[in-house]
């Protein structure tokens, strides 16, 4: 099959049972590898629906530039969607941000405007506060360049790309035999999404949010360090996009255990994820722990080569 585009890859990504790590267990975990959409994250889907759709309403222009604050995956995707598209683009991304992912945005073309860090904010550890000021710098390029604002955090088309495509390509591929789901939070796109489309096949499967125990606000735990290890999400805060009514439950997960399950991910399962993966993964494992009956479902998010310069990889 020959492809038109870049764009035209996203989606229908593969799940991989994780039979070695489950070895003596009775439930089961499946591993959905996002990391396989060109730009090697989930973001890809929700770029591709934000421009589309906006595109179609009439928000955006053709040729008119497109501006989204990003931890650089969802950058990385809009990246690929707007030259699939001949639209400019402006990362706006934490100084904090792995390296990786802001070279990644550039060599697909696309300009990146890098925001230092909030005073005291460590290299590496993305805090609220420093969301804030990518927040503030996008807002004020998004009125300089007269550009279209492609906000991931309360577009609801962040929603449908889980709801119409992932949570569907779950259920299809897994032939609805899974119980359970569990998903780091950042956007809370995914979550919601998923979540939605896999409760309207069966409203019995127990969806579960994953959130770093230093920064469980969704959990209504106080926030004892916001500057965690795990990139790309548990940002201290109640995403807009947030439904507390699918929430069956929270799952709590260390920076140390984050990092552990990915590294295990990648040496047993040979799945070379990044820090939100091992989140994911981690939650599962706790699930399986305690429910002997799950059978679920995760998403790997992005890819670990996009962390080769942090400490996940000693």
């Amino acid at each position: 099959m020959i492809h038109k585009d870049a764009a035209s890859l996203i989606g229908n990504t593969p799940v991989v049972e994780l039979s070695k790590l489950t070895k003596g267990l009775k439930g089961a975990i499946y591993a959905k590898i996002e990391f396989t959409n060109p730009g090697a994250s989930k973001k890809d889907r929700i770029a591709l629906r934000m421009i589309d759709d906006a595109l179609a309403d009439g928000r955006l222009k053709p040729g008119q530039t497109v501006v989204e604050l990003t931890s650089g995956n969802t950058g990385t995707g809009l990246a690929i969607v707007c030259a699939s598209r001949g639209l400019k683009f402006v990362a706006v991304m934490s100084s904090g941000n792995s390296v990786e992912r802001r070279r990644m945005i550039e060599g697909l073309g696309a300009k990146v405007e890098l925001v230092p860090q909030a005073p005291g904010s460590p290299q590496g550890q993305v805090s609220g506060a420093d969301l804030d000021l990518v927040q503030q710098r996008a807002e004020q390029l998004t009125k300089e360049l007269g550009a279209f604002r492609c906000d991931q955090f309360r577009d609801a088309a962040n929603v449908r790309a889980h709801e119409e495509g992932t949570a569907q390509e779950i259920w299809r591929d897994l032939g609805g035999k899974i119980n359970a789901f569990c998903d780091f939070v950042g956007s809370g796109g995914t979550f919601v999404g998923v979540s939605r489309g896999l409760k309207k096949h069966d409203p019995s499967i127990r969806c579960y949010a994953v959130e770093p125990e230093s920064a469980a606000v969704l959990t209504g735990k106080p926030v004892t360090r916001a500057n965690h290890r795990i990139q790309g999400g548990g940002y201290s805060m109640k995403p807009p996009l947030w439904e507390d009514r699918l929430v069956d439950g929270s799952l709590l997960v260390s920076d140390e255990e984050a990092m552990h399950w990915a590294r295990e991910l990648g040496r047993v399962e040979a799945i070379f994820g990044g820090f939100s993966s091992g989140a994911n993964l981690a939650a599962a494992m706790k699930l399986l722990q305690s429910q002997p009956d799950a059978r679920v479902v995760f998403l790997v998010n992005d890819s670990g080569l996009k962390y080769l310069s942090t400490d996940l990889w000693p």
